[in-house]
């Protein structure tokens, strides 16, 4: 018995050890994945491939920031940019989101290769001056971290469809039903997906920060 029970869990170590190397590799390599669809699957993409001109990218926007300055995809032309979302009114969650993201704020603080772009999902209580005051209180830096109001539909159709950002996968939705979401996501300066991370873990905030360490040696 006790032999059986040594076989299977060597049997169990070498699969593992058989599934790991291609994540392995591409870690070593120092790529990031690219996510093209809202279940969130990585995909190395190599620029050769043919897939790589389809690879999913955030469309154009228009928005309005803390200090009533219009935020367009010109914005963040270039950039590597974090975008989250988030409403004002929010009293636990996104507190601990906003409070992570400015621990991410801080690690790139003199890095104008980062920027950070959180979404109001309740655009008709966010206002700029309410906005403002909430991205006074966290400590946001102007020109650095955007925080964002607008038309609705847009805001949500955005952040459905291109950021694929929402708890309740697999249902359609439109513009009245309420988005909510933990993740952040990192963006290229192509306007790329290329990580996922639950805001609300520190661990993930610590990943997020590394990843954006490597992306911009990548770019």
């Amino acid at each position: 018995m006790h032999n059986r029970f040594f076989s299977i869990i060597v049997s169990m170590v070498f699969l593992a050890a058989c599934s790991a190397p291609v994540k392995k590799e591409k870690q070593a390599a120092g790529k990031l994945p690219f996510y093209n669809s809202a279940d969130f699957t990585p995909q190395w993409i190599e620029p050769t491939s043919a897939e790589y001109a389809a690879i999913h990218t955030i469309p154009g926007f228009q928005f309005t920031d803390q200090n009533g300055q219009k935020v367009t995809e010109k914005t963040v032309e270039g950039k590597i940019y974090v975008a989250d979302f988030f409403f004002t009114a929010c009293p636990g969650i996104c507190k601990r989101l906003t409070t992570h993201l400015k621990i991410v704020q801080d690690s790139f603080q003199t890095d104008n290769r980062v920027l950070l772009l959180s979404h109001s999902v309740t655009p008709e209580n966010d206002s700029v001056p309410r906005l403002k005051q909430y991205a006074n209180a966290f400590g946001a830096i102007s020109g650095k971290w955007h925080l964002v109001t607008g038309d609705r539909e847009a805001l949500y159709t955005i952040a459905r469809q291109s950021y694929f950002a929402d708890e309740d996968m697999g249902q359609k939705k439109n513009s009245n039903d309420f988005l909510h979401t933990e993740n952040m996501l990192l963006i290229d300066k192509h306007r790329r997906i290329r990580g996922v991370y639950k805001g609300t873990a520190l661990n993930d905030i610590q990943n997020l920060i590394a990843d954006i360490k490597i992306l911009e040696s990548e770019e």
